[in-house]
């Protein structure tokens, strides 16, 4: 009986003081938004691609408040009346007193007729569209901060479109030419935020791997719009008529798209507003079918490394760390300041200025063919799709840094080669296929431009870079008119220099294909390292 007494005893001894910790049923991770994408919600599921045809249809609005230009501000026929000769129309007004002709269509067929912007004030039309560009440019940064900040994506692009259909409706009821100037101008300054805050609002919920062909395609919704306008161009032959046709359609889309658009989950993110950017993957993964688990989290890419939590009371700090943390914020200063970013902002915008002074002047040589305008345009914006096609397919194949260079270089080549073709005889045709091919690579480069610039810079500056960009393209876009008009070769010496020389600065660039979109700076260096 002792024996045993004293047998328990030991055994009770032996035996630990506190029972063994129970093992959690599941663990907790801190993953980024591309994991999260990749592992559980799908990298373009049918959310996604909803949410990107209804972000990108504000491409075809940009393309209404910038191409209307090209018919509102044509130069109408005119005919002579009173029995006067005038060669069969073919001549000058210049000449002519103004009781021996007359504008075919009236007075109110556009800018030019109304307040003869023509012989002496012909450079007004030309004015006119430099400064819109310039209202671009200065827009594009404005709103390229705001939607980094403040504002956010949606509530950008909710601004930009409300400020379009505005303006656009007021430059109808245009009393004189510098009125409508200044109203162009404000027009441009809104329109200069669509493009770039519909792009990264479509693209930035896709995942890595199918980023860049959703990207490039954005572009076939500009086309679309300069086609579609070119119809309504034809069907609304008077310019303030067409100024209030082609403003509606952004008070629409406001009304009757933007409601069913989210917010990017990124933005939620940078802001520190975790539940929110977590509810909106958890949609997105139930709407493509699949499901999110519980114990995932949401971080920044820098924090991603302490992903794994094993007990409930650090789960517990780790919720609350996420909800309370404060929101991340930058501005074009802190790209500068970085000197990683401060090189590809260099390069970025040096490329993009170089692309816009080709694509802008080459498709500005489109109007000195003898063809109809309305079809002009619609044959322009159909020869651009193929570019598209064909660069979107080969994205992803080859990379963003040797097709970019590719297609500058393709372009180069073919604008060289017109500046060395006269006008003389076939070499006329041969210069005009040569500006064709030009514009044709061009067009991919321009397209491709938009994915590759916003997969250089992290989340907390990726709108205000691309702003800075879009900017410089903007200024490429303000001296291409003036290139135009150099006349002889210099044109097509110009674009193949631009052309040759933004192929150059790309080989500088990094290679994006396949990397993740990084939210911060530290996340960026962290990448690098």
């Amino acid at each position: 009986m002792a024996a045993t007494t004293f047998s328990s005893l030991s055994d009770d001894l032996n035996s630990p003081i506190l029972p063994p910790p129970l093992k959690t049923s599941t663990e907790s991770e801190k993953i980024c938004i591309d994991q999260m994408l990749e592992k559980y919600c799908g990298e373009f599921g049918k959310w996604q691609l909803k949410h990107f045809i209804l972000t990108s249809l504000a491409w075809a609005l940009e393309a209404f408040h910038t191409m209307v230009m090209i018919f509102a501000d044509r130069e109408p026929d005119w005919s002579c009346v009173n029995g006067v000769d005038c060669g069969g129309g073919g001549g000058s007004v210049c000449g002519m007193k103004a009781a021996d002709w007359k504008w075919i269509g009236g007075k109110a067929a556009s800018t030019v007729s109304e307040w003869s912007l023509i012989c002496g004030d012909k450079f007004k039309v030309g004015l006119v569209q430099a400064l819109f560009f310039a209202g671009c440019m200065i827009g594009a940064g404005v709103f390229g901060h705001l939607s980094d900040s403040s504002l956010g994506r949606k509530g950008s692009l909710t601004v930009v479109c409300a400020l379009n259909a505005i303006f656009g409706c007021l430059t109808a009821f245009s009393p004189n030419y510098w009125t409508y100037v200044f109203l162009r101008v404000l027009t441009g300054f809104s329109t200069g935020g669509v493009g770039l805050c519909a792009f990264v609002l479509a693209t930035e919920p896709i995942g890595p791997s199918k980023r860049g062909m959703a990207g490039m395609s954005t572009f076939y919704f500009f086309s679309c719009g300069i086609a579609i306008l070119s119809g309504i161009a034809y069907i609304f032959q008077t310019w303030r008529t067409l100024y209030i046709v082609s403003s509606i359609p952004s008070l629409m889309y406001i009304i009757l798209i933007l409601p069913f658009v989210s917010e990017s989950p990124r933005w939620y993110l940078v802001r520190g507003r975790i539940h929110e950017a977590t509810k909106l993957m958890s949609t997105i993964a139930s709407s493509n079918g699949k499901h999110l688990p519980d114990g995932v989290f949401l971080a920044l890419d820098e924090e991603v490394s302490k992903s794994k939590i094993e007990t409930d009371d650090d789960e517990y700090n780790l919720i609350s760390s996420i909800e309370n943390k404060d929101a991340q914020i930058g501005s074009i200063v802190d790209v500068i300041h970085y000197p990683v970013t401060r090189i590809r902002l260099f390069l970025a915008v040096v490329i993009n200025f170089s692309a816009s002074v080709v694509y802008y002047g080459l498709s500005l040589n489109v109007t000195n063919l003898e063809t109809n305008l309305y079809m002009n345009v619609l044959l322009n914006a159909v020869a651009e799709m193929p570019a598209f096609t064909i660069t979107a397919v080969l994205l992803d194949k080859f990379g963003r840094k040797p097709l970019t260079i590719g297609t500058m270089w393709f372009s180069g080549f073919f604008c060289l080669m017109g500046s060395l073709m006269s006008n003389i005889g076939v070499w006329k045709i041969i210069k005009m296929v040569c500006g064709v091919l030009g514009i044709f690579g061009m067009a991919g480069t321009y397209n491709l431009l938009f994915i590759y610039t916003a997969e250089l810079f992290p989340t907390v500056v990726r709108n205000a870079a691309l702003g800075t960009a879009t900017q410089a393209a903007q200024m490429g876009a303000i001296l291409a008119p003036f290139v135009v008009v150099l006349g002889g070769w210099l044109p097509f010496g110009v674009f193949a220099a631009c052309g040759i020389l933004g192929g150059m600065f790309a080989f500088y660039l990094p290679e994006t294909l396949n990397m993740p979109l990084y939210d911060t700076f530290n996340g960026l260096e962290a990448g690098l390292a």
